[in-house]
């Protein structure tokens, strides 16, 4: 690769790269302005209920990564392979099956609104106000579905500048329909969550936009032979089954975690818990930046089979989330009672239990964050069994290990997932070289 080829490669870098943060704003700004707002205009319980009811959001973000994830990377890998029926083909089963399951959860939450919310919820003082946050988001669940694959297939197929845009008007709208909605027409924690529908709807109405260009290369087309569409379909549940898997532990994890939390520390503890896991929000906006420029940009490069371009797509995903989860950790520690304070802790307990909370968790977070990248590189690199592996580890690891110390050292609550972590680094080394597994592209099928 030449200094002109490289220079192209570092712009078209930049600008993945920086799409898929402002995409992933979507859901970082979401949920923790909707926090930090309910904090100061609620209290500290709306913080706690909105983190009680994320295990249900989790699920659908599970779904949609399910069914969009995946199928973003197979188009783009068809992409680069000139592939256009094919690309075209399995967007629309994807856009199609996220439309279907958003509908699905919609009748989900009209009907068993309480089911779900006693699922998640044994404390009385905190069911109400999880129960009015929790309907709206299975109400608007077609939104949230849409929203995150539309913005993947958008990005892939060369508009990433548009849905950038999209994204950063949807949080505009979120977060100004946030004080309209909870402060002037006083409807609650509802407002938050109503707001975040809202927004999710005008970003999906701006990135409908880039169908009206000539030159894009995806639009909605379901005629096929049913061989093709079981095939296809497959392919797309395959593709993402890693991710959505490590999803799937992760919504465990969180009903796991704000019980266990619940049980033993009470309120002020899973106050403390729900700051630490807004917190995790701050790191998943780059890590999610991370994974989705990867999923595109790596996946077009290996459809090329182009592995120099990989091996740079990789040093600068991982140089880059270094830098930025290194700068989130240091303000974290100089500053954690002020993080706390932000998110409406009032009490000396409050902000003290918080703040030895959020110390621990911005050190916690970064082992996570680089496994979860690793099992991109893994599933990308065709070591399928690796990333599955993964999948599962990354969060059902942690659930024994906070059992264990909550039982038996519960003054160590807070380093569960550091400790969970390291565990889980030695058994990726070990595996790794169990395997004999090498960074080697596949070949082309």
């Amino acid at each position: 690769m030449n200094l002109e080829e490289r220079a192209a490669f570092n712009r078209q870098f930049s600008r993945f790269l920086w799409s898929s943060i402002l995409i992933a704003l979507s859901g970082c700004l979401g949920n923790v302005v909707d926090a930090i707002i309910v904090g100061h205009l609620i209290g500290e319980d709306g913080v706690s209920a909105i983190n009680l009811s994320k295990p249900v959001v989790q699920f659908m973000f599970t779904l949609s990564m399910l069914l969009s994830t995946g199928a973003g990377m197979l188009v783009g890998m068809e992409l680069g392979r000139k592939d256009t029926e094919r690309a075209t083909y399995i967007y629309s089963l994807s856009m199609g099956a996220c439309l279907i399951v958003g509908l699905v959860l919609t009748a989900c939450g009209a009907l068993f609104p309480d089911a779900f919310t006693h699922l998640l919820c044994n404390n009385e003082q905190l069911f109400q106000p999880t129960r009015d946050y929790l309907i709206i988001m299975l109400l608007g669940a077609p939104a949230y579905m849409m929203m995150w694959g539309l913005s993947t297939m958008v990005g892939v197929d060369g508009s990433p500048r548009l849905v950038s845009v999209a994204i950063l008007i949807d949080n505009a709208v979120n977060l100004s329909l946030d004080i309209v909605f909870i402060k002037w027409l006083g409807w609650g924690i509802q407002g938050s969550s109503t707001a975040t529908v809202v927004g999710h709807l005008v970003g999906i109405a701006l990135m409908l936009w880039h169908f009206r260009y000539k030159d894009n290369h995806l639009h909605l087309r379901f005629k096929t032979a049913a061989a093709r569409f079981s095939e296809a379909f497959s392919q797309i549940l395959s593709q993402g089954a890693p991710l959505a898997i490590a999803s799937i532990c992760l919504t465990l994890l969180m009903f796991s975690s704000n019980s266990i939390v619940l049980s033993s520390l009470g309120r002020t503890g899973i106050f403390a818990f729900s700051v630490c896991m807004n917190l995790l929000q701050i790191y998943n906006l780059f890590l999610a930046g991370v994974c989705r420029t990867i999923q595109s940009l790596g996946a077009i490069e290996v459809g090329r089979q182009d592995n120099e371009a990989f091996r740079l797509v990789l040093i600068k995903s991982f140089r880059f989330i270094t830098i930025a989860m290194a700068l989130t950790c240091l303000y974290v520690w100089i500053d954690p009672q002020g993080l706390v304070k932000f998110f409406g802790a009032s009490t000396p307990d409050m902000i003290n239990v918080g703040s030895e909370a959020v110390r621990a968790f911005a050190l916690s977070f970064i082992p996570f964050c680089y496994i979860y990248t690793l099992m991109v590189v893994y599933k990308l690199y065709s070591h399928h069994k690796m990333a599955l592996f993964l999948s599962f580890a990354l969060s059902l690891t942690v659930i024994p290990v906070l059992w264990v110390i909550a039982r038996f050292a519960p003054n160590l609550i807070w380093y569960s997932y550091l400790i969970a972590y390291g565990i889980e680094t030695v058994l990726i080394i070990l595996f790794h070289r169990i395997g004999h597994l090498k960074f080697v592209l596949p070949e082309k099928s």
